[in-house]
């Protein structure tokens, strides 16, 4: 699995299943074949297969892949703050580009907005879209068009006939 978080397995769940590619590795020395290892180990055969060859060494787990994060959680802290506090005041906004911009200014790594993309989601953040409203709009008559009109609209017409 190529998540940035390690397949999304706890350590348990990796120690297990590299458990079971140990087993595997036993399996082909004793002479097994691939569909039969598969078939005792309740796997798929494409698995086994690809186990196959290079014994225990080869199916040892490597860790997870990708390149590790250049900031350390003091760092991806100070990210906490929000906009304002790093001088984006007119409105208040994490963007990629900016979020790259201060990583760059404060701590000197260079960081691509797919890859800050991956430092957000990491440290728990979620795109939000912000809603686009006219300046002009008055929120006072919205709300007296909600509670006045709108029951009007919605409400049922007096025959259900087609016609």
């Amino acid at each position: 699995m190529r998540y940035a978080d390690g397949g999304g397995l706890t350590a348990a769940g990796q120690a297990k299943r590299e458990a079971v590619r140990f087993e595997a590795a036993e399996m082909f020395g004793q002479g097994l074949r691939p569909p039969e290892v598969a078939r005792r180990l309740r796997v798929s055969r494409k698995a086994a297969y690809a186990w196959r060859g290079g014994g225990k060494s080869a199916l040892a787990s490597k860790g997870a892949g990708g390149f590790p994060c250049r900031l350390d959680h003091v760092q991806a802290e100070r990210l906490q703050a929000g906009p304002a506090a790093h001088g984006w005041t007119e409105d208040q906004r994490w963007t990629l580009a900016r979020v790259a911009e201060l990583v760059h200014r404060l701590f000197g790594h260079r960081y691509t907005p797919r890859g800050v993309s991956h430092l957000l989601h990491r440290l728990g953040w979620s795109p939000q879209v912000p809603a686009h409203r006219a300046v002009e709009r008055d929120e006072q008559a919205v709300a007296a068009w909600r509670t006045e009109q709108r029951s009007r609209v919605r409400e049922r017409p007096s025959s259900w006939a087609r016609g």
